[in-house]
């Protein structure tokens, strides 16, 4: 990770707001300096009123700062060239709501002067990608908090950026868009994809972020790798095979607490209230012909996945397959005298 060039440097900055006298009123931001690499997730977190929203619109180039230096793939965040290479998701997302889901992505494309030919196959993935393929002739306004969250976050891939600025990004979304937005992130990031992300959904900062910084004040209080940082070396945890009888599981016990004096807690352990979610609704799902609300999304965009990626198989395949397989079926049905 060390040696991957920095994408985004803060070097204490510092961003005091003045009153209408000019006169110092709130300090937001107070000497943070913190570096993200190439291909690295990285959660800036804090309670609210802690400067982290203040932090993304310097970094955007929406707030100048006070004091400190911005570098943002090696340039101001004020140069035109480095937002082309920036996608960013607000903490709301602001859609106009006469315009479809496809006159939506098609105006975000526009605005970065995307070919007609490559602006429609992204809008195409983009929509499959977030399972609102169905939707794309329907208006935005009519949409539910959570379709228009994933509008927002296809519209801040359109670009295929570099740098990816993400705000609450799971707001809004169900479990099932939750976890797809995580298996994003981790995609983009696997691609050299650099992600930077806040969300007061703590399990899912865990879940996918390489390192944290925890901002209070507008100061920095913690930064550093999850493992490092979430560790807790004072305590051990031991995992037993399958195999494992209660007999075992009892004695071990026993010679435990003849070595420390005291008994261990020795219990079952439970599985993610996330994935034993997914697995009803994947049951139900290959049980059920219809779908209501968002359908199921098809996998990352084969754009954001990189040249390398296939595309999906054609679950007709390819009409050379389909006539052989007419060909083998009506061969089956002939008596075994006449066949070929």
């Amino acid at each position: 990770m060390n040696a991957q060039p920095a994408i985004l440097e803060l070097n204490q900055v510092t961003k005091v707001f003045l009153d209408f006298w000019r006169r110092p009123q709130v300090a937001a931001v107070q000497d943070v300096s913190l570096e993200v690499k190439r291909g690295e997730i990285f959660g800036l977190l804090g309670p609210n009123g802690s400067g982290k929203s203040t932090t993304i619109k310097m970094i955007l180039g929406l707030l100048f700062p006070s004091r400190g230096r911005i570098r943002v793939l090696g340039e101001s965040p004020r140069h035109v060239q480095v937002k082309r290479r920036i996608g960013y998701l607000p903490e709301e997302s602001y859609l106009y709501p006469y315009l479809t889901s496809e006159e939506t992505l098609d105006f975000y494309g526009r605005l970065f002067d995307l070919e007609t030919k490559e602006r429609r196959q992204r809008i195409e993935q983009l929509l499959e990608m977030i399972g609102l393929q169905h939707t794309r002739r329907r208006a935005v306004g009519t949409f539910s908090k959570g379709m228009a969250r994933r509008i927002g976050l296809a519209q801040a891939l359109i670009n295929d950026p570099d740098l990816i600025i993400l705000d609450e990004p799971t707001s809004g979304l169900d479990p099932l868009g939750c976890r797809q937005v995580k298996d994003l992130i981790l995609m983009l990031a696997r691609r050299g994809k650099t992600i930077l992300m806040t969300s007061h959904l703590l399990a899912d900062v865990e879940d996918v972020c390489d390192r944290v910084a925890i901002l209070y004040n507008g100061r920095v209080q913690a930064l550093g790798a999850m493992d490092t940082l979430l560790e807790e070396t004072t305590r051990y945890r031991m995992t037993l095979p399958v195999s494992t009888t209660r007999g075992h599981v009892d004695t071990l016990a026993s010679h435990a607490h003849d070595l420390t004096g005291e008994a261990p807690l020795v219990d079952h352990p439970r599985r993610d209230l996330e994935q034993f979610f997914l697995d009803v609704v994947d049951k139900a799902r290959r049980e059920s012909t219809e779908a209501s609300g968002v359908g199921q999304d098809q996998g990352p965009a084969r754009y954001l996945a990189g040249p390398d990626s296939e595309p999906p198989p054609s679950p007709a395949g390819s009409a050379e397959e389909r006539k052989q397989a007419i060909r083998q079926a009506l061969n089956e049905l002939l008596p075994p005298d006449r066949k070929p």
